[in-house]
């Protein structure tokens, strides 16, 4: 890719301004094309049926006036992830890539909820992959969040970059799954056939990582004494863990972070009270 098709975001201002972005830039170009929003996070391995169900479901976005998405039938019982209720079948549903009306969108479950949804069979991990055609979008936008529908349809069709830098810090912050898609007219659901993997936890990590006897997961220069279940990663000094069980210590050449494993979901409410220079 050139260098030019490469924007960085003036600010932070979550996915639904992220997505907005994405969706104009693309309009200016071709105002009839799909557009794939693909969270950086997410590890897959089985990139040959990824590409294919990602292709078969562009089409589905390109023929239908519907936002489509795609659904991980759940291994487990995870309060991790939000999920998607999934409806009847479509007809253009085949075996290598099934896709079904979305019900609703269901945000991460308490555990006894999580149990429930596995057994129903209908729920399925949101992924968080979404694709639309530009026109779509920006329908759903101009129900559900105004501002960024102006932000699209004021963008121009050649330098853009001014009125990015002008207008996108000034917009909503607000994820795209609040924003759009739990307020969409229609949303499909491709069910995924690859392996997926959310590595946007740093308890994701042992998945892939190995440990040694005792679970842990150590990357750097780390020694232990006693410690069980640990994830640490070191970059430039010496770590040291005794008798502790269960924490998350990752340091970096700016800061250390020291948390709970079952407190991973909430590092990032740590973000607003750090300095600006570590952010």
């Amino acid at each position: 890719m050139k260098a030019r098709q490469f924007i960085a975001e003036p600010a932070k201002r979550d996915t639904a301004p992220a997505c907005a972005l994405g969706t104009a830039l693309v309009r200016a170009i071709d105002p009839e094309a799909v557009v794939v929003f693909l969270p950086a996070d997410a590890l897959i391995k089985d990139a040959a049926t990824f590409a294919a169900q990602l292709k078969q479901a562009s089409a589905l976005a390109a023929k239908h006036d519907a936002i489509v998405t795609f659904g991980i039938r759940p291994g487990h019982a995870s309060t991790r992830f939000g999920y998607l209720e999934a409806g009847a079948a479509m007809p253009e549903s085949t075996a290598t890539c099934p896709f079904f009306e979305v019900e609703r969108f269901v945000e991460k479950p308490d555990a006894a909820r999580a149990e429930a949804y596995l057994k129903s069979g209908k729920y399925f991990w949101n992924a968080g992959i979404f694709l639309w055609k530009t026109g779509t979008f920006l329908r759903e936008a101009k129900r559900s969040q105004p501002e960024l529908a102006r932000f699209i349809e004021d963008f121009p069709k050649k330098d853009g970059e001014a009125h990015i830098a002008a207008h996108f810090p000034a917009l909503p912050k607000i994820s795209v799954d609040y924003a759009i898609m739990e307020k969409a007219g229609r949303v499909a659901m491709a069910e995924a056939r690859f392996d997926w993997d959310d590595m946007g936890s740093w308890t994701a990590l042992p998945a892939h990582l190995a440990a040694d006897g005792h679970g842990n997961t150590l990357r750097g220069a780390v020694v232990i004494h006693e410690a069980e279940n640990n994830i640490v990663m070191a970059t430039k000094r010496l770590i040291a863990l005794c008798g502790v069980r269960d924490l998350i210590v990752v340091e970096t050449e700016d800061a250390i972070l020291v948390c709970h494993r079952d407190a991973a979901e909430q590092i990032k409410h740590l973000q607003p009270k750090l300095p600006d220079e570590v952010r």
